[in-house]
């Protein structure tokens, strides 16, 4: 694969990352935040939500950046 190609591969991954992140984690203090107002346990679950989501982001870039790096394995 040629330089722009590979440049723009590179961006796509890295913008592909950021919107995991913040998808994941979102959504996890989000859920976090609702369960609170339903169970009244404020800030108790947004926190459990929140390193929830984190880790499930994680998880989802380790599996995204694996899958790059195993395309482009010369």
């Amino acid at each position: 694969m040629n330089g722009i190609g590979r440049l723009s591969a590179y961006f796509a991954l890295f913008s592909e990352i950021a919107l995991v992140f913040l998808v994941t984690t979102l959504a996890g203090a989000l859920a976090g935040h609702w369960l609170d107002g339903q169970l009244g346990t404020n800030p108790l679950l947004v926190l459990i939500g929140l390193l929830g989501g984190f880790g499930l982001g994680a998880i989802a870039v380790h599996r995204l950046v694996t899958r790059f790096l195993a395309k482009f394995e010369d």
